[in-house]
């Protein structure tokens, strides 16, 4: 049983460097982005289930569709963090991915505030500031100035 279990484990760890070094590494940006989308998702759930004011179904219910939606609107999402990865491989540079993934990162913590929101949860101003840094950050390096 041991054996299998170091089979197993060995073959997951395998995968997941695999998958990593193809999303350009495992860095603080592309951990935050996950931390976000999890958190978003979940507080999500919570403002469909719970406090039955979700803006994405009829009813402000859960709704599996809606949730199925969310699922794939984020894995979308990285993987077009993958496709900028491997674009700043045949660049040689590193701003494509940095920059799709601070894009996503703002729309992430909007939407977990648009959450928290709706949930009655007061946003400390620092973290206000905070996405509107990376808003304008994310223009800036889209070249989107306003």
């Amino acid at each position: 049983m041991d054996a299998l279990k170091a089979f197993i484990l060995t073959v997951i760890g395998v995968i997941g460097g695999f998958v990593t070094t193809l999303f350009g590494g495992w860095d603080m940006a592309l951990q935050t982005l996950i931390i976000f989308m999890g958190v978003d998702y979940t507080s999500g759930l919570a403002v469909a289930g719970i406090f039955k004011k979700s803006p994405k179904s009829e009813n402000g219910a859960l709704e599996s569709k809606a949730g199925w939606k969310g699922i794939f609107r984020k894995g979308m999402a990285l993987l077009i963090v993958l496709v900028a990865a491997q674009l700043d491989k045949v660049a040689g540079t590193d701003f494509i991915r940095n920059a799709v993934i601070i894009a996503y990162i703002a729309n992430e913590a909007v939407s977990i505030t648009e959450n928290a929101g709706l949930m009655g949860v007061p946003i400390p101003k620092p973290i206000l500031k905070a996405i509107d840094i990376l808003k304008q950050k994310s223009e800036e390096d889209s070249g989107n100035d306003k």
